[in-house]
């Protein structure tokens, strides 16, 4: 059988390779991955990087968020196809400059001297005079000329005369090269300097990402990395007074640890804030403590002024709590006894409730000692409308109620330090968690000082509020007699008794005995005790409208509905003077005052039937300890990347701004001078190569016979 029978031969390897290398190395193949790395860090702006996985299930749904994950849009910079994407263009440039390089090195050693004389004609810019000097003075008045100009010019003796060649603007040539080289380095050092290094590290030294929380002092070796590890960036966080030498790397499914060869102890941390609120400057004061020296060295890290030690940069990068001391007072919401309670930020507590309720845990999250909030309110000027910086108007907040309060009115800003507040978490048998944050001092909100405590299920959205009217003594407890007293059947009925009596007309027993009947009832709704398992109505104001709308025909509710909450108002009064006289205290005396409180109590009595907890945790005293949180870099592509971006502004300036320009000049002996005939030639025809070259054809023409 013939060769020809068996097909076509195959491409040779040779030709494919060239095929390939000139597909890597061509300019469109290069703007290909820069398009691609472009849209990545698009993306990584948009989607925050590591955060927690449950944020991203709430804010894209469980199957997006999947998937997401799975391609690494949730740390683009460490993903393994954004470093493919950069080694590739690494790839690509290297060899693109490979390429060009001899091209450029032979532009800029050549002065094309063998230029034909008759290729001048083709120019755009061309002469041709006649000078009344010999060929050879003819030439030395040209490279004189040439000279003082600036070119660098080669003359080239010929037999019908002489060439003269002169060049000038070649760093251009240069500037190409400088350009592609700077693209190289930033990409080297971004890889240097990314996860690269450290999840090569774990693959090499059989390490794994940790995944599991407690001390930094237990976790296992394998998730370690080695104290030679050239090149990580993590963080530290120091409370005052401490002293800590393992830095926190976050990778996209754990941590892992890096040792230091010092330990950081921060002696004092400073922080000033602006009249909003913000953070004006801070500062850590720290010592460093060499391990192997044992040498001490005092420093103060501030934002910007980064400390250099043994090769590695500490920054100044947040603060954060280390650890404060809370001491507070827990109110039972149901009943019972009020008791202390003690806390520290970052650790957890078990929850003392009563019998026969589930166990739950406390996890103390954050201490905030100053809050600068927008508290205007109707009472404002209206042409006062001053901004939050901080973007935070608890007033909007405010307006999302746990229940069924009315929503404040006005919409001016002022804002007002309100004192501390602190974070904490309930976590019930289940593992579910809420939220709560809860002020320490009362809050002018709409001419009414009110308690704030908040409640979120998801950290993505804001707190919603119960706001608890403050009494006559600045305290909660006015407010939580009236709750826990709303809460006892004994009490609800002797108060349901004062106020029929006192509304009753005499001699009409068949009218209180009904009132008695629909006033208790109103009642017991409204504290929640009448609500139907599986319902969301659990009590307030809206298991009030729900029982009218169960109850009422359409026609009669809104004249039965304004009935029912005037006995809701008689029947709370009486509640109130009942918690009173119980606790020793005279009847509220009458007054603007005392109608406000009462107000606000029926509101926040009705949200507290959606407040879920057993207790309520009031802030008594605390004692601050204040932590710094510091970035530990050891980074050796960052010399790489300074070298690539001095590199790039060089590049990119000598492209655009220096041109590269050819100048020929013929000189031809003729009977009584010299024939003269020049040209020039630029990569781009612009107003200052058209001066320029005017400039020339006066001088040339100036010496014209």
């Amino acid at each position: 059988m013939s060769s020809a029978s068996s097909g076509a031969p195959g491409r040779p390897p040779a030709r494919t390779g060239r095929e390939l290398v000139e597909l890597l190395s061509s300019m469109r193949f290069a703007i290909a991955l820069l398009t691609l790395i472009c849209i990545a860090s698009v993306i990584g702006t948009v989607v925050k990087q590591h955060e927690p996985y449950n944020s991203y299930v709430n804010q894209f749904g469980p199957f997006w968020a999947e998937v997401f994950g799975t391609v690494g849009l949730y740390s683009v910079y460490s993903a393994w196809w954004f470093l493919l994407i950069m080694a590739f263009l690494v790839t690509s440039t290297s060899l693109c400059i490979a390429r060009n390089t001899p091209k450029v090195l032979q532009e800029l050693r050549s002065h094309k001297e063998s230029l034909r004389e008759s290729s001048l004609a083709a120019f755009h810019h061309k002469l041709q005079v006649h000078w009344a000097l010999a060929p050879q003075a003819a030439l030395q008045r040209a490279s004189a000329l040439l000279a003082a100009r600036g070119w660098t010019a080669r003359a080239q003796v010929r037999d019908s005369g002489t060439m003269v060649a002169a060049r000038k603007g070649m760093a251009h040539k240069l500037g190409y090269l400088a350009a592609h080289s700077a693209i190289v380095l930033i990409c080297l050092g971004g890889l240097l300097d990314g996860d690269l290094i450290v999840r090569a590290q774990m693959a090499l030294g059989d390490k794994a990402a940790y995944q599991g929380a407690g001390l930094i002092k237990d976790v296992p070796a394998q998730h370690v990395l080695s104290p030679t590890n050239p090149s990580f960036r993590g963080s530290l966080l120091v409370p005052e007074g401490a002293r800590a030498g393992t830095a926190v790397l976050s990778l996209s499914d754990g941590i892992v640890l890096q040792p230091l060869p010092f330990d950081v102890e921060l002696k004092k941390f400073i922080v000033e804030y602006y009249d909003t609120g913000m953070p004006k400057l801070f500062a850590s004061e720290v010592v460093i403590h060499d391990r192997d020296t044992g040498q001490q060295t005092a420093a103060t890290v501030k934002v910007n002024e980064p400390l250099h030690h043994r090769g590695m940069n500490l920054y100044q990068s947040s603060f954060d709590d280390g650890g404060s001391q809370l001491r507070l007072r827990a109110w039972p919401l149901a009943g019972g006894q009020p008791f202390d309670l003690q806390g520290t930020v970052g650790q957890s507590a078990p929850l003392a409730t009563a019998e026969g309720t589930p166990k739950q845990t406390i996890e103390f999250s954050a201490l905030r000692v100053i809050n600068v909030e927008n508290l205007a309110g109707r009472d404002e000027a209206a042409g006062d409308r001053r901004t939050d910086v901080r973007k935070v108007d608890l007033v909007d907040s405010l307006r999302k109620h746990l229940g069924s309060g009315a929503k404040p009115v006005g919409d001016t800003k002022a804002l007002r330090n309100v004192g501390p507040s602190f974070n904490y978490k309930l976590v019930d048998a289940s593992g579910q968690k809420r939220e709560f944050s809860n002020y320490m001092a009362p809050v002018d909100v709409d001419g009414q000082r009110v308690f704030l405590a908040g409640v979120r299920e998801d950290p993505n959205e804001p707190f919603r509020y119960l706001r608890i009217p403050a009494d006559e003594h600045g305290g909660l407890e006015g407010w939580l007699r009236i709750q826990v007293a709303l809460h006892d059947p004994a009490q609800r009925d002797q108060a349901v008794r004062r106020y029929v009596a006192k509304a009753t007309p005499t001699g009409q027993p068949q009218m209180a005995e009904q009132l008695q009947i629909s006033a208790q009832r109103v009642l017991t709704v409204f504290a929640g005790a009448a609500a139907k398992p599986g319902t969301d109505a659990s009590g307030g104001l809206s298991a009030l409208a729900q029982f009218v709308e169960d109850t009422v025909p359409a026609s009669e509710r809104e004249q039965i509905t304004g009935l029912l909450l005037r006995m809701l108002d008689g029947g709370l009064a009486e509640l109130t003077t009942l918690a009173r006289e119980r606790a020793g205290l005279g009847p509220m005396q009458a007054g603007e005052a005392s109608a406000r409180f009462m107000q606000q109590t029926v509101l926040a009595l009705s949200d507290a039937a959606f407040y879920p907890a057993p207790v309520l945790l009031q802030l008594n005293d605390f004692t601050q300890v204040q932590a710094s949180v510091f970035q530990v870099t050891r980074a050796p592509g960052q010399k790489l990347v300074y070298l690539g971006a001095v590199l790039l502004i060089l590049g990119v300036f000598a492209m655009l701004y220096i041109r590269e320009r050819r100048l020929w000049i013929w000189l031809q002996p003729i009977e009584g001078g010299t024939r003269v005939r020049a040209a020039l030639s630029t990569t781009r025809r612009t107003l200052d190569a058209d001066a320029e070259f005017e400039s020339l054809k006066a001088e040339l023409v100036k010496d014209a016979a």
